[in-house]
């Protein structure tokens, strides 16, 4: 028991720049403290104590603000960072070098028995005030951004952010979306709507769009410059300039005139 009590209070050290030593830490850290106590009620809701297993956990939240579920498995060196405001629910899994700051809750989304909180395999960070929902599981390694609302799987090493929770574009993705919006300046797009990754449908059509319009003027330039290799004169003036904004004020000016008109219109004449 004081083996697995100093590496808690080690691997503090590790995640918290503010730790000074081990006797503040033993003294003031209210996510350790919650941790010890649901270990008791975790062994007394095993062993089918299960209404002084609640009294253990009911005690814990009045004491450090953090209400864990004695059905809940943690695994080694769980830290929760701060804490005040956490729920952990009954059917929970948490695996080893999980990381939980202030006001995370992982809880259910239905009434039914069975496994309804999420699973968070080994070295899963999940940022303030985030919202893990469902059986569902973050994969080793993962990530939830604070304030975040996630109800589906998360894959490992992945950073989940938003409402709803959505995974952050790896590399691949982003040099797309840098390519895009190169592209869509171009041609006079607001290139934040045309993002691979974009949800709008939409804006999806825009951005394969643009990325055809992109291939096939590719392809002109490169038979431009084979033919004028060939003695050809062909692709010598810059094409025009294609302001969209050209359009949206002719529109704008447009729709003025007709208001003008109705604004004139005497029904009685």
């Amino acid at each position: 028991m004081f083996s697995r009590i100093k590496e808690d209070i080690n691997s503090v050290f590790d995640r918290d720049p503010a730790a000074r030593n081990s006797f503040e830490v033993l003294l003031n850290y209210p996510g350790l403290h919650a941790v010890w106590f649901h270990r008791i009620s975790h062994k007394l809701w095993k062993a089918n104590w299960k209404l002084l297993a609640r009294f253990f956990s009911t005690f814990s939240r009045w004491l450090t603000g953090i209400e864990i579920h004695p059905g809940a498995t943690i695994g080694r060196r769980f830290f929760i960072d701060h804490g005040m405001g956490v729920v952990i629910g009954g059917t929970a899994e948490i695996g080893d070098d999980v990381t939980l700051y202030q006001g995370v809750t992982l809880g259910g989304t239905s009434w039914k028995a069975g496994k309804r909180h999420p699973t968070l395999e080994d070295n899963v960070v999940i940022g303030a005030g985030a919202q893990v929902l469902g059986p569902i599981t973050i994969g080793k390694g993962g990530k939830v951004g604070s304030n975040s609302v996630v109800v589906k799987d998360v894959p490992a090493n992945a950073t989940a952010v938003g409402i709803p929770g959505k995974i952050v574009p790896d590399k691949k993705v982003r040099e797309e979306n840098d390519k895009r919006e190169q592209v869509a300046q171009k041609y006079g797009f607001d290139a934040y709507a045309v993002s691979a990754d974009s949800p709008d449908p939409v804006a999806k059509a825009i951005g394969r769009l643009i990325d055809h319009v992109h291939l096939m003027d590719s392809r002109v330039t490169d038979l431009c410059k084979e033919i004028n290799n060939l003695g050809g004169d062909v692709c010598s003036k810059d094409l025009p300039e294609l302001r969209v904004g050209e359009f949206v004020e002719d529109e704008i000016a447009a729709a003025k005139r007709r208001e003008s008109k109705v604004a004139s219109f005497d029904p009685e004449i």
